[in-house]
This record gives C-alpha cells, structure tokens and sequence, in this order.
C-alpha cells in the first residue's frame, strides 16, 4: 500500500526508507531527498499526533522523509573538519528521528525548528569523537612521522652528549628536525607540523560553565557557519525582501513632499558617501521652518512603519 507526503506525490511502499538509492552513491542519495516534497502545516501535525497518540510508525517516516533535505544542508556546514559527508549525513538523520520521537505537535513549533537541535548534536558529537584522531595523520608522510617522531625523539635525547639540558627542553633542535626530515624522507616543515600537534594537548570544544555559573563560548560554538542555515537564510531572505520590495511599497504610500523629504533624509547617498539634504536644506526649498520638516518626515516614518507591517 502507498503513502503520500503532500497532496500529490506517492513517494514509497512499505517501507518509507526504500528510496534511498544504492549503497555508495550519495550524490543520488542527495539528489534524491532534495526532490522529496514539503510538508504543509496541517499535514506535519497529523502524521506527529498519529506516531504520538498510535505509534503510527508510517506516519513517522513521512516526517522523516519530509526533512532529509534539512539534514543534508546542515551536514554540509561541518565539511571542513575533514570528516565524510556521508557519515555526517548519517550522524544528522539520528538526530532527525530522536528529533520525530521527541517531537509534540501541541507545542506551536515547526518540526523544522526543533529538529535542528538533535539534528546538530548529533553531528557536533561525531566531530567531538572524531575530529582530532582525523587531523593528525591523513597523508602517507603524516603517518610515518606520526608513527616514528615520539621513538626518535627519545633516541636523539639519548645520544644528546647534554642530556641534562635536553630533559629539560622537549622541543626539537632545527639539527634534529633535519636529520628526522633526511631519514623519514620528509620535509622538515612536516616535521615541525606533526611536533606541534603531538605536543599540543586536546582542546574542549564544549563551553565551559564560568564561576558565576554562566556559560563561556568554546569552539563549538562557531563550528558551523549559521548564516547558511536553512531558518537564517530564510529570514535573511525575507529582510531583502522588506529592503527594496518593502521599501518601495511603503513610499508609494506617501504623497510626493513626505516622499522626497524621506529619500533625501534616508535613503540618498552621494558620490563622496555623503547624505542628502538636511533639514534646513529642504526647509529653504519648501518655504518653511526645520522644525516643520521634521514634523513631516515623522509622521512619513510611522506611516512606512505602518505599510511595512502590512506588507511582511
């Protein structure tokens, strides 16, 4: 028997996870969860208060189906930490059905919105087991220092006629680094990059709790980059919207001294990143005092103000 996500699209039999496309193809995989539909509001709501009052478990598979792509966007911003895209999108679609399990329809939330909090802790705990082991040693030259630095290090202490002095200073000579550079068949710049970071400790990406018992930014906290998230992107879309469309709208709704007087205030800008005119400016134009420019461009101001809210 077949379902549908929509009004129009039939999108599975049985078993709602039999469209995703072979094994290893993740491009189709992804192309293929950008085509799944959108939920409307009223259908979202359904499918949740089924799984929720009957352990409807078709109906949670439409919710998850429904925002596969939501995972792929997300998973995307955390490319840069040298992990598979494939295993991010794994780690996000977890944390999109503990996201379906926890979800209450009652609550006056998109699952959109909630979702992206399991969706990004799920992913930001697999780069916090993973990230680092990862980092160290990738390329065939980063493994053979990785595996030999430590036991020539202590060879050269050993050999060191000042091996006093040398207990004392952990760090390689610039002669040390080039002899492990000649014998491992590496650069030495190579040499000083696997040094710095076997010697260099772990870093918390957690924030830590301040003694005031407020918490202090660590660096997952600008993991990703949320500009590119799905909600900012829509509300950065929808303030450009309100910029020109808006904006036009709401002068068209003044007559033409308001109009001129806000454009001149506001919204001009000249070659030398000046202003437009001022206040006395356009009070010696329109044969009046400042104070009665001023007066008009308020009321202008509250009735764009009004316009614009009707507008978004």
């Amino acid at each position: 028997m077949s379902y549908a996500i929509g009004s129009n699209t039939a999108l599975a039999t049985a078993n709602p996870w039999s469209l995703v496309p072979a094994l290893g193809n993740l491009d189709a995989y992804i192309s293929a969860a950008n085509r799944l539909p959108m939920l409307t509001l009223e259908e979202e709501q359904r499918f949740a208060r089924q799984f929720k009052n009957d352990n409807d478990l078709d109906a949670a598979g439409k919710l998850v189906l429904s925002h596969l792509r939501l995972v792929v966007s997300v998973a995307r911003q955390y490319l840069g930490y040298g992990l598979p895209h494939g295993d991010l999108i794994q780690e996000g679609n977890v944390g999109l059905m503990k996201a379906v399990k926890r979800f209450d329809p009652d609550q006056g939330v998109r699952l959109v919105s909630y979702a992206l909090h399991w969706i990004k802790a799920e992913i930001h705990e697999y780069i916090l087991k993973n990230w680092r082991m990862v980092k160290v040693a990738t390329t065939k030259a980063q493994r053979k220092l990785f595996f030999n630095l430590r036991s020539m290090k202590q060879r050269f202490k050993s050999d060191d006629a000042a091996a006093d002095l040398a207990t004392h200073r952990d760090t390689l000579s610039p002669e040390q680094v080039d002899t492990m550079a000649r014998e491992l068949k590496v650069k030495p710049e190579e040499v000083l990059e696997m040094e710095t970071r076997l010697s260099g400790g772990d870093v918390l990406l957690d924030p830590i709790a301040s003694d005031d018992g407020e918490d202090t930014f660590g660096p997952i906290a600008y993991l990703t980059d949320s500009s590119h998230e799905p909600l900012a992107m829509m509300e950065a879309h929808r303030r450009d919207v309100l910029a020109s469309d808006g904006i036009s709208t709401a002068l068209d709704t003044l007559d033409a001294r308001s109009r001129r007087i806000v454009e001149e205030r506001w919204l001009k800008v000249n070659d030398d990143n000046s202003g437009g005119m001022t206040l006395h400016d356009l009070a010696a134009e329109y044969g009046v005092s400042a104070e009665r420019i001023r007066q008009i461009e308020v009321a202008a101001m509250k009735k764009m103000k009004t316009a614009l809210v009707d507008y978004a």
